[in-house]
């Protein structure tokens, strides 16, 4: 489900990736080579706040990591031993740097940093009754909302005001925040984004993924609880369970998508769920077939297990180039419809004559998989049967995942047969909701208590929609803020 070149938005689009370390002397350097292995969480534009005893220092820039921060005049202007990052996809009305994170505002207190992974459901509602008593916003992000609450609350205490700002929160957040003496963390009462804890050499650290404290060599302690606040200080970690329980709903989209594969995730591997997904395919919906080929290069590992399962030859039939960006040329007209060609090469030699099982994590509008299936037509193969590694996407996200609006989603309209004829394919299927819960480790879905969050599958929202409610009109996605990426 790889984006295609020239903004087709064919694709469910990352969401963020955060990291932050506390007390380390090489800090923003280390934040540098986190964000960089969370890199896959969001490639539009990153930023790094650091604290170096006596005041913050702040850069953030749009592109890649590796294209702005790792040049060592950067680095040192981020001086410290403490430092919190953000990589970000920008989402609808989320563009330009101002809703580039962390965020940061001199409070009363002292200065404050957050970047945060996930989407607040009702951040233009608690904007508007903040705007009517004064505040001032400067972005158009639900992120900066968080400041706002913090600087306003009435509580004495710095943990006590984040502690409040956080519990008038709806929908889906993972936040590391930055104070002069504090980083915080915190996952919301549900935990449908990650976050993790780590250490290296005694200094505490907060990240989206386990792979992120791999590239530093630090070791992974434990997730961090679905409602827990975390707070870090010279004296240690404090864990604190301020919100009501609830029966946790984490994105089962995380272990479908958008996780790196290398990387643990509650407990699970993500790369190893992702072959179960491909081994369910094979049992639910096996076919007779010479090849099984994935979409590069996000539906390999389940390609992987269907072949495995279905005991044919798993082969590289499409080439993936990694080296075209998002602005390779001006598209012209002849440009554009040359589409996934710049990105994905049919290999003939593999193809030519064969009857390919064409393995892909998801269908979002359809078009990337009609280009992918004429491409290996064309290259002489005799049938095509597509199989996706997830249950239909009908549904709208509102948890910090770029997914078009209802409406433009294939499956919000058509029946499997429908779309296998839109993506002219000789037969297409999808996991089921069941097959998806094998894959990640329960027997089934609890239809009256789902164990995951699997809104953009079945329609079963776990939290209010106060902002999309507020708008009357169920059928159109909530205009997405800078903070879900």
């Amino acid at each position: 489900m790889d984006e295609t070149p020239f903004g087709d938005a064919d694709s469910l689009h990352e969401e963020c990736g955060v990291f932050g370390i506390f007390r380390r002397t090489d800090a923003s350097a280390l934040v540098t080579l986190g964000l960089h292995a969370l890199q896959h969480r969001g490639q539009e534009a990153a930023g790094i706040v650091s604290f170096d005893g006596a005041q913050f220092h702040i850069e953030r820039h749009a592109g890649l990591i590796g294209d702005n921060f790792t040049k060592q005049a950067v680095l040192e202007r981020l001086p410290g031993d403490c430092a919190i990052g953000h990589t970000r996809y920008s989402t609808t009305g989320g563009g330009g740097l101002r809703n580039v994170q962390p965020f940061f505002a001199e409070l009363s207190a002292g200065g404050f940093a957050v970047a945060h992974n996930g989407n607040i459901t009702n951040a233009r509602t608690v904007q508007r009754d903040l705007q009517r008593r004064g505040s001032i916003f400067s972005s158009t992000s639900d992120t900066e909302t968080i400041l706002h609450l913090v600087a306003t609350s009435g509580a004495r205490r710095f943990v006590d005001k984040f502690i409040d700002a956080v519990s008038r929160l709806e929908g889906a957040f993972s936040l590391v925040g930055m104070s002069p003496k504090k980083m915080v963390g915190v996952r919301d009462p549900l935990g449908i984004r990650p976050l993790v804890l780590g250490d290296l050499e005694g200094s505490p650290i907060l990240a989206s993924e386990t792979c992120a404290l791999d590239i530093i060599g630090a070791d992974f302690v434990r997730d961090i609880e679905p409602g827990e606040v975390v707070v870090v200080t010279e004296d240690g970690i404090e864990s604190l369970f301020p919100f009501q329980a609830r029966r946790p709903r984490f994105c089962i989209f995380e272990y479908v998508y958008f996780a790196r594969p290398d990387s643990i995730v509650e407990g699970r591997n993500v790369y190893e769920i992702r072959k179960r997904i491909g081994a369910e395919l094979a049992r639910e919906s096996g076919v007779e077939a010479d090849l099984v080929v994935p979409v590069p290069d996000s539906g390999v590992p389940a390609a992987i297990g269907y072949a495995q399962a279905a005991n044919l030859p798993f082969e590289l039939g499409i080439i993936r180039n990694h080296y075209v960006g998002r602005t390779f040329i001006q598209p012209s007209d002849a440009i554009r419809h040359m589409g996934v060609k710049l990105k994905h090469n049919a290999n003939r030699e593999v193809l030519e004559g064969k009857r390919i099982v064409l393995v892909d994590d998801s269908i979002v509008r359809g078009t990337t998989s009609q280009k992918i299936v004429r491409m290996v037509r064309e290259a002489g193969a005799s049938e095509v049967h597509m199989r996706i590694a997830s249950p239909p996407t009908r549904a709208s996200c509102f948890y910090g995942v770029d997914t078009p609006e209802q409406s433009k989603l294939l499956a919000s309209h058509m029946s499997v047969e429908e779309m296998a004829e839109f993506i002219h394919v000789d037969s297409l299927a999808f996991l089921t909701i069941d097959g998806l819960y094998r894959a990640a480790g329960e027997p089934e879905r609890h239809h009256l208590q789902p164990q995951f969050c699997d809104a953009c599958f079945t329609g079963d929202y776990p939290t209010s929609l106060t902002d999309h409610d507020a708008n009357g009109d169920k059928d159109r996605e909530l205009p997405l803020l800078g903070g879900i990426v």
